[in-house]
């Protein structure tokens, strides 16, 4: 029997993005019902999304010997592991779930995952003349190229940039885009160079379909985000034109958060979904504050997807005589916000799109406001403090 308190059921709940008040449901829920697998697999999802590691390893495990059929909770639970670095204990999981690719990649890595050499920190220069920011990065020591930086990315190549590298693939996948299939290569790349940081032993992806770049120029030759930006404190520093990463040492991370408090800097929540979906807090004309995700790869400023009626609530008003093809939705619509905002940085007149079939609400399993990219940001500094699950933002 499901608890339902005052506010609604946990499963209701944890769809609102109330998650800690989801998680006490779940808790009763057990308290009353101690073999229920749901409300273990969903306190385990709850933890990994704050990176709360042995909270997660503990209810996800004991949802998957309740549910040995639950594909969902062996995922987040190698992603658990993949997040410690911990990559060969996520290969049993992803090879039940299916994931037959990502466990021959994770398992052919030789060396320690993601190894770090370098200073304590790494300034580089970020060059916005494309749509989405780049930044300058070698592949095993070759000359620096162009990188995408892009919070949804996991480290990916041109086919051109891994042959040059003389990259092995080590399994297969499949892609899509809105204009083809293709083959998706999965490697390891020895040496990921980034400003005055070396990371060693990093799973890669490469394939023959174009990066996104706009029309008349040529594309980058990679994008990389948050798989790696959650090995660092995370700085993208937009007015500035400046990527900064730290290491997250205490001594760093507490004289960041000195740093950010003397700035007045606003510290909202933050949470990752598989991987390298962040999410934060937003609001759309005083429609929230809701659960957003920070997808600084995306064009636009806003993205608000999944459910027209998110734009109702929120007072938008869709150009619907102007559609478009935006990323794998087939029916986009422009609009422009009086108001937006993500904690105290707010943004006025922002251009977004709002779509039925854009979003990832489904794949998250809770519903989100919209998504928030560099184009919001552009105002502002914003730095991903993986260690406390903070997201930092201020103005310089």
């Amino acid at each position: 029997m499901a608890f339902a308190g005052p506010s609604g059921t946990p499963d209701e709940l944890f769809k609102a993005g109330r998650f800690k008040e989801a998680d006490r449901g779940y808790e009763q829920v057990l308290e009353g019902d101690p073999d229920n697998a749901h409300a273990y697999a969903q306190r385990g999802y709850i933890a990994l999304l704050s990176n709360g590691f042995a909270d997660a390893e503990r209810f996800l495990t004991r949802a998957v010997d309740l549910a040995p059929g639950d594909s969902a909770s062996k995922e987040r639970l190698a992603d658990c592991f993949v997040r410690q670095d911990q990559l060969g204990r996520a290969v049993p999981l992803l090879r039940a779930a299916g994931r037959e690719a990502a466990a021959k990649q994770y398992e052919s890595v030789t060396g320690t995952p993601f190894e770090i050499r370098g200073p304590r920190s790494t300034r580089l220069p970020i060059d916005f003349r494309y749509p989405i920011p780049l930044v300058r990065a070698s592949v095993n020591g070759a000359e620096p190229v162009a990188f995408t930086i892009d919070t949804y990315a996991s480290l990916a190549l041109t086919m051109e940039t891994a042959e040059k590298a003389g990259l092995r693939a080590v399994a297969t996948s499949t892609g899509r885009n809105p204009q083809e299939t293709f083959t998706i290569y999965h490697g390891i790349v020895d040496s990921f160079r980034v400003g005055e940081f070396e990371l060693r032993n990093v799973p890669v992806l490469w394939h023959k379909a174009e990066m996104p770049h706009p029309l008349g120029v040529p594309q980058p030759n990679g994008a990389f985000g948050t798989t790696v930006f959650y090995h660092f404190l995370t700085t993208i520093d937009f007015p500035n034109n400046a990527l900064v990463l730290r290491r997250k040492t205490k001594a760093q991370l507490r004289e960041f958060r000195s740093e950010a408090e003397r700035a007045g800097a606003d510290r909202l929540p933050l949470w990752l979904v598989n991987t390298h979906f962040p999410c934060t807090l937003g609001s759309l004309n005083g429609y929230g504050p809701k659960v957003a995700s920070v997808d600084l790869g995306a064009e636009g400023a806003i993205q608000v997807g999944t459910r027209p009626e998110v734009a109702e609530r929120a007072g938008l008003r869709p150009d619907h005589d102007r559609p478009a093809v935006f990323a794998t939705a087939e029916a986009t619509y422009p609009f422009v916000a009086p108001k937006a905002g993500v904690g105290n940085a707010v943004a006025r007149d922002v251009y977004g799109w709002v779509s039925e079939n854009f979003g990832f609400d489904e794949r998250f399993g809770f519903e989100t406001i919209g998504n928030f990219s560099q184009e919001f940001f552009k105002e502002f500094s914003i730095t991903f403090d993986y260690a406390g699950m903070n997201l930092y933002i201020s103005s310089r």
